[in-house]
């Protein structure tokens, strides 16, 4: 069993990660400065003498032992990373630098998660990961897409100069239990308004696509990706293939919370991809890992979630 270090661990992928390793009989330090990570999401493990939590902002050193580090650490979502977009590239560029430095002073392997947004505004559909990407370096999503670009080209930097054990996963949009409610993120607001039955809001004509993977399916990814040999330092995309325009999207919501809510539709944002679906052909080869909850399985597990946060 091993001592795993989660940085951005009381987040919504974070906690769910910390969850599925205390399963398996690992400790679990999980690091966060609550910047959009919830207390709550890992309230259930604070007894659990096989959880540690503790209060700490990555662009700050760490001095901890692990055997382990999974960097997680950034907000994730366009209304909060453009909320402090200096902070946020910080986050992403300094806070790599100190988890690299951590991992090379104890020898311990390290994961980036990575997002599907270093391919920007795609030309190439679906995305493979020999794909460099079309992202505007100026625009307001940049702090986001640029700084998690150089936390690759860090981890790379370090793997070439320091032979340090890498893994770098590129994840597509996940959706599931303890997404932020007022994060921004398509699932979220789609189901938040239907609950309250408020208007279903779509941006552009609804026609622009997404990929949805479920948190678990995720997480089992993220996993194999650690514990895969030494030698797959990635990148490797983690996501669901099935494309889902918002249209549809709003659809299956207004099905599935029986709502009353209409759709409008706005301007699409600055820079927001049309499309996005990962090529997951390299995670079938090298981990033997493919996605298995569907999205109206998927949907239903979050819409109780989401009943139950907006009745409390």
């Amino acid at each position: 069993m091993k001592k795993i270090l989660i940085t951005g661990g009381a987040g919504f992928l974070g906690s769910h990660l910390c969850d599925a390793l205390i399963k398996k009989g690992h400790d679990v330090l999980c690091v966060d400065n609550f910047f959009t990570g919830n207390k709550e999401n890992v309230s259930h493990l604070i007894t659990n003498p096989k959880f540690e939590l503790m209060r700490h902002d990555v662009t700050f050193p760490l001095y901890v032992e692990v055997d382990q580090i999974y960097n997680l650490a950034c907000p994730a979502s366009p209304i909060h990373y453009q909320h402090d977009p200096v902070q946020t590239t910080k986050t992403s560029v300094h806070g790599a630098i100190n988890m690299l430095g951590l991992a090379k002073r104890l020898n311990a392997r390290i994961l980036q998660a990575s997002t599907s947004e270093v391919y920007g505004d795609p030309e190439v559909h679906p995305q493979t990961e020999d794909y460099w990407g079309k992202v505007n370096p100026i625009g307001i999503r940049s702090c986001y897409d640029e700084g998690k670009r150089c936390a690759e080209t860090l981890f790379f930097d370090y793997f070439r100069q320091h032979q340090l054990e890498i893994k770098v996963m590129r994840i597509f949009n996940t959706y599931g239990p303890r997404m932020h409610p007022n994060d921004g993120r398509v699932v979220s607001n789609f189901i938040v308004q239907a609950l309250k039955n408020e208007s279903i809001t779509i941006y552009g004509d609804g026609s622009q696509t997404r990929s949805f993977c479920y948190v678990d399916d995720l997480i089992g990814g993220m996993m194999k990706m650690m514990e895969s040999d030494k030698v797959i330092t990635g990148p490797i995309n983690i996501g669901n293939p099935n494309e889902f325009s918002m249209l549809e999207l709003a659809e299956l919501v207004l099905k599935l919370t029986s709502s009353q809510s209409k759709l409008t539709f706005k301007p699409l944002p600055k820079d927001d991809p049309k499309q996005r679906q990962p090529d997951i052909g390299l995670a079938k080869a090298k981990l033997d890992w493919e996605p298995k909850v569907k999205l109206e399985d998927g949907l239903k597990e979050t819409i109780t979630f989401f009943r139950k946060l907006l009745t409390n």
